[in-house]
């Protein structure tokens, strides 16, 4: 999976990594011929008294070293911009595909999880491929250059490199194979804590409404303690590895050294020919313990480019249409034809045969007890799920065979819950019409009955307003939020029970204001509360995601024991008759 996704990610890139190779191959030819040229001022220099010889070998050592550090300057430059770019693409692609995925694969992955793929995951590949391009491209034409270059010194002395090069390999080996599952395990802790912190921090205030602070604490210490747990492990056999590389390197010097010493009483080498060897054996063995420490990262970025790949490889169930409709009569017409859905996973469907028509100009009500499929139901129009049987149509037209933006911009959703961005409240409300005016902004918070509010903010459209809309009250959320949709001036409007958190007046101005506003626009409105939906044209009953009920609120007294029974939970029957 890593290999795969250098290779495609990568590609572009093609001509910058030319350059890395390039300058990296040139700057590790000018580390290889520094030791030669050091023996020959020892051999021809200083044991002969040549001053001369010396001063030129020694200029030419220095014009060497500056090309070394002008090559290796500009490969790390080259390396840096490619990995950085590999890191924003990948992190682009995963952030795209996450875009496109539905509510299922959203819950199938979960939010902490997304989060540390897109960040931590990403970085460590990123990590990778930096160090690859100023470490591991360097590091086999070290090795074997550096082999070359030390046979060229001494063929009976570089028989040492045939046991000591495999010794290090075999110890690095071993350690490595027993480090790549728990980097695994460590992302996947890393997962698990950014999950604990993420619902903490959320759920503060339910924390402490119910006094489990301490509780939470624990939940965190045994996080926290398995991921630390985890970490120690990889570091005990990190900190095994480079002191037994340094082992063989410093056992490879002195064997060197013995053998050497008798080659030089021989008469069979010269003293800077040692030397040279040393130089050489230094750096074959730098560029194993190179490779050593990029085998370490090996593991940890395989682990999260696979978990990278999983989300890439996840195909959204909400797939977009092969020949999409892009046109529209744009009338609002909504209709719900013997609609059926289940949950993934789930024994039972959760609505069966569900017929509906909203028609331009009238308001459409859906109420039901607690999961009886009301926010389903809405949820199946702006296609944030697909049906498993019957079809949803917009204007004649079934959902699944529409463009997306053409169905964005016919249908607004307004939440029970609201979601609303860091920014201000102008930023907020332009989020579906970027070119509206603060005219139409003002407008549609008046008929929201926000405007009071926003107004008294400091800076007015201005405000700023905190990520999630965490500094405004839930009633103001869902003000706005409807001041959103009213923005956006689609042809079908769908509240779902976005009423819940208005006193009655404000229910009722609301509602009145609604009516005057949008009178020609379709309206489904879903509520809980029976004084929201009492006047509505139609009323649809839902119970156990069946429609048990179809008529005017008082065809449904009369006719349907559920909605009767829903009403008179809430009024008396003098209050129910009015």
């Amino acid at each position: 999976m890593l290999l795969r996704l250098l290779r495609t990610h990568l590609s572009p890139y093609r001509q910058a990594i030319g350059l890395v190779v390039l300058f990296q191959f040139v700057q590790t030819l000018a580390t290889l011929y520094l030791p030669t040229l050091n023996a020959d001022i020892i051999d021809n220099g200083v044991v002969k008294g040549d001053t001369a010889y010396i001063m030129r070998t020694g200029g030419l050592m220095l014009a060497v070293t500056l090309a070394q550090i002008a090559c290796s300057i500009v490969a790390v430059y080259f390396g840096a911009r490619t990995a950085m770019a590999l890191g924003r693409d990948v992190r682009a692609a995963v952030f795209h595909r996450v875009q496109d995925f539905s509510t299922q694969e959203l819950g199938q992955f979960g939010a902490p999880s997304l989060i540390t793929r897109t960040t931590n995951d990403v970085q460590q590949v990123q990590m990778l491929v930096l160090l690859s391009f100023t470490l591991m491209v360097s590091a086999p034409i070290m090795c074997v250059g550096g082999i070359v270059m030390a046979l060229r010194q001494d063929i009976p002395l570089s028989g040492l490199l045939l046991v000591i090069v495999p010794v290090l390999v075999g110890i690095v080996g071993m350690i490595i194979v027993r480090m790549r599952p728990l980097f695994r395990t460590m992302q996947v802790r890393i997962d698990r804590i950014n999950r604990v912190v993420r619902e903490q921090i959320t759920g503060i205030r339910v924390i402490r409404a119910f006094v489990r602070d301490e509780h939470e604490r624990q939940r965190f210490e045994v996080a926290n303690t398995e991921l630390m747990d985890v970490s120690l492990r990889v570091g005990r056999l990190m900190a095994l590895m480079f002191p037994s590389v340094m082992l063989v390197i410093n056992l490879s010097s002195v064997a060197v050294l013995w053998f050497g010493g008798h080659r030089i009483a021989d008469g069979g080498m010269q003293v800077g020919a040692l030397t040279a060897f040393i130089a050489y054996l230094l750096q074959i063995l730098m560029s194993v313990m190179m490779a050593t420490f990029m085998f370490v990262m090996i593991p940890r970025a395989e682990v999260c480019a696979d978990r990278i790949h999983e989300v890439l490889d996840t195909e959204p169930t909400l797939a977009p249409p092969p020949a999409p409709v892009t046109p529209l009569h744009r009338h609002g017409e909504l209709e719900l034809r013997a609609v059926d859905f289940r949950y993934p996973g789930a024994d039972e469907p959760v609505l069966c045969g569900v017929d509906l028509v909203a028609r331009p100009g009238r308001t459409t009500a859906v109420i039901g007890s607690t999961g009886s499929g009301k926010t389903t139901l809405l949820n199946l129009v702006p296609r944030l799920f697909d049906v498993t049987g019957g079809a949803v149509l917009v204007d004649g037209v079934d959902v699944r065979d529409l463009d997306p933006a053409a169905l964005a911009e016919t249908v607004a959703l307004v939440p029970q819950k609201p979601y609303l961005f860091s920014g201000t409240v102008a930023s907020n409300l332009r989020y579906g019409r970027p070119d509206a005016t603060d005219e139409e902004l003002l407008r549609a918070l008046e008929v929201a009955q926000a405007r009071e509010f926003v107004v008294a903010m400091p800076g007015g459209l201005e405000a700023p307003i905190a990520q999630g809309g965490s500094n405004v009250s839930g009633g103001q959320r869902q003000r706005l939020a409807m001041a959103r949709a009213l923005v956006r001036r689609p042809e079908i409007y769908l509240f779902d029970d976005s009423f819940s958190a208005l006193d009655y007046a404000t229910d009722a101005r609301l509602r009145a204001a609604l009516a005057e506003e949008i009178a020609d626009a379709t309206i489904v409105i879903v509520a809980q509360r029976v004084n929201t939906i009492r006047d509505a044209d139609r009323i649809v009953v839902l119970d156990a995601g069946r429609v048990v009920g179809t008529g005017t609120h008082a065809d449904l007294m009369a006719t349907c024991p559920t909605y009767r029974e829903i009403v008179l939970s809430q009024l008396t029957e003098q209050e129910a008759a009015a």
